[in-house]
Formats: structure tokens, C-alpha cells, sequence
């Protein structure tokens, strides 16, 4: 079973301009990103797969294996989809470019039920909103998901779901955490699938998954890592960083 981890990575960001190459502390954040993901015990390989030259130049003067991908690709599981088809191997990792905090413990959780009799089409992570994340369990930036009984996926959505008709009902949220392992034969599939009506609606690629029949497994951690999608959250790790390392 041989697991690779890629790293979709674009320079283009609608919310934060050139945000792959943000410094943190000394070092862009996809450089961050990459060195992190290195830290798995269960993947053999990690590879930045980007369109950009920019990003490319950063990652290799640092010894990191890139592989160049077109500019066509709507989302990053589309982009790791064409990387796959040039590298091989048996479970894919897709794990975002702005993750430079990202826990080798929790990447390792997602790619373990690969390694069972029965493997999943797709794992991801998922956390427990704690009684006073009223405000992240409002906000539309914070994927929300819904699971069965066995842990798999239900829907995915921007908003606080479930709906609480019952303001009495003990309820738990979970926050997706954007990390996905895939077979590598479910990967070529999802690429190969036109984009859904839930996924456009929400913005949320893995509900092409949903909508198309395949199954995600949600596994549940306690690490939580915050990524980078606004200026408040680059100052944010910023902080971590600079306490963690006194740069």
C-alpha cells in the first residue's frame, strides 16, 4: 500500500492575495506546508502539485518534488487528480496548501482505514465544536458536517446543520476539517465527474463525492490546527509560530 501526499497549491487567492507565499516567520507557507506533511509515518512520498513557476521555485530551491499542473483544474482535487495520474499509487492525501500547522498525527488518522481489510472511498477529519463555538457554528468560512451512525458522511454545508428545531435537544456540531485520503481509483473518478449542484450552491467540492454515490468517512480527532484562509488567520499563525520558535 503506498500512500502519497499531495498538496494542491495555486497562487491566485480571492481572499488573500499571493497567499502560498506569505511569510511565516521566515519561510512562505506552502514551504511550511510541505515541511509538515513530511512528518507522516504513513505516507511514502509528498508532492506540491501547482500551476505556478513562482511557487514551483520556492519549493525546489528547498528540495521539495513538485509536479506542474494546467491552469484548468475548478478545484484542487482536480489538481491532485492530474499530479496522481504522473506520479501513481495506490491512496492519495490531498492536503491544502494553507495548512502550515497542520498535526502529522492527524494526517496519519485519515490515511489509516486505508490500511484495513476495507477501505473507504474517501476519509476526512472532523472536530467537535465545543459549547461556546456559537460564532464559528454560525459563520459560512466554517464547514459544518452531518454523519450516520457509522461515521460516514450525510452532507457537508456552510451552514450550522443540524437545524436545532428543538432548542431543548442535546446536539453536536462538527467542523470538517479539509484533509482527504482517496483511493486511487475513486480519485480519477471524482476528477472525471462534471461539478455538482450542491457543490456550485455551497462551494464545496467534496459534495460532487456525495451526490455521485461515493462514500467519506469521518473520523474524529482532538487536534485542531488552524489554516490560513484570512488576514486574521496568517496573523494568527503568525503568533503561533513566533511563540513557538521565538523568530
Amino acid at each position: 500500500m503506498k500512500a502519497v501526499i499531495l498538496i494542491p497549491a495555486r497562487l491566485d487567492s480571492s481572499r488573500l492575495e499571493k497567499k502560498m507565499l506569505a511569510d511565516l516567520c521566515g519561510e512562505p507557507l506552502i514551504v511550511r506546508t510541505w515541511r509538515q506533511a513530511l512528518k507522516s509515518r504513513l505516507a511514502e512520498r509528498v508532492v506540491v502539485a501547482t500551476d505556478s513557476p513562482e511557487i514551483a521555485a520556492v519549493l525546489e530551491e528547498r528540495g521539495a518534488e513538485v509536479v506542474m499542473t494546467s491552469r484548468e483544474a475548478s478545484c484542487g482535487t482536480e489538481r491532485i487528480a492530474e499530479a496522481a495520474r504522473q506520479i501513481g499509487g495506490d491512496v492519495f492525501l490531498n492536503l491544502q496548501g494553507d495548512e502550515p500547522l497542520i498535526s502529522p498525527e492527524n494526517i496519519d488518522l485519515a490515511l489509516e482505514p486505508f490500511f484495513l481489510a476495507h477501505p473507504p472511498d474517501c476519509s476526512t477529519l472532523v472536530f467537535p465544536f465545543q459549547s461556546d463555538d456559537a460564532a464559528q457554528i454560525e459563520d459560512p468560512h466554517v464547514v459544518k458536517v452531518v454523519m450516520d451512525s457509522k461515521g460516514y458522511a450525510l452532507y457537508f454545508s456552510r451552514c450550522p446543520i443540524p437545524f436545532r428545531r428543538n432548542k431543548l435537544s442535546t446536539t453536536t456540531y462538527y467542523r470538517h476539517i479539509g484533509l482527504y485520503a482517496f483511493k486511487a481509483e475513486v480519485l480519477v473518478k471524482f476528477a472525471g465527474l462534471q461539478p455538482s449542484m450542491l457543490e456550485e450552491a455551497e462551494s464545496l467540492e467534496q459534495l460532487r463525492l456525495l451526490e455521485n454515490g461515493f462514500r467519506i468517512q469521518c473520523i474524529k480527532t482532538l487536534i485542531d490546527n488552524p489554516g490560513v484562509n484570512t488576514v486574521e488567520d496568517l496573523e494568527l499563525v503568525r503568533r503561533i509560530i513566533s511563540e513557538a520558535s521565538s523568530c
